[in-house]
């Protein structure tokens, strides 16, 4: 089957991102993964489960810069599959709006949580 229209154009803007938010993603992942299997599990969970570092405002902001980088990552990747198999027209545009609508809100809810997670709301 041939490659229809994708965004992962080589050095275009959403296929530079792509790839960002996959590598912030993975230092992430990994940082978060050599916490849990070379430190001390108990240390981990009473580190995460601290008051005062829920209340950091850096933990914060990398907790909201990790839902929108995970989502930006994820739902860019769902439409370019889905551009890929042959979505286009109407249909193209009504599948960006409705995860861009899905996308918004998933922001906004992770966010919120996140806000009265740390006591900010």
């Amino acid at each position: 089957m041939a490659e229809r229209y994708s965004s992962f154009t080589p050095g275009g803007t959403r296929w530079f991102l792509q790839r960002v938010t996959a590598a912030f993603l993975v230092v992430v992942l990994a940082f978060h993964f050599f916490l849990l299997h070379f430190v001390n599990h108990a240390y981990e969970v009473s580190f995460l489960g601290t008051q005062a570092r829920m209340q950091n405002v850096g933990y914060l902001l990398t907790m909201v810069l990790f839902l929108i980088t995970a989502t930006f990552h994820g739902v860019n990747g769902v439409y370019n599959a889905l551009v890929n198999q042959g979505l286009e027209g109407t249909q193209k545009k009504a599948v960006l709006a409705v995860l861009v609508v899905v996308s918004v809100g998933l922001v906004a809810q992770g966010t919120y949580v996140a806000l009265t997670m740390n006591g900010m709301i």
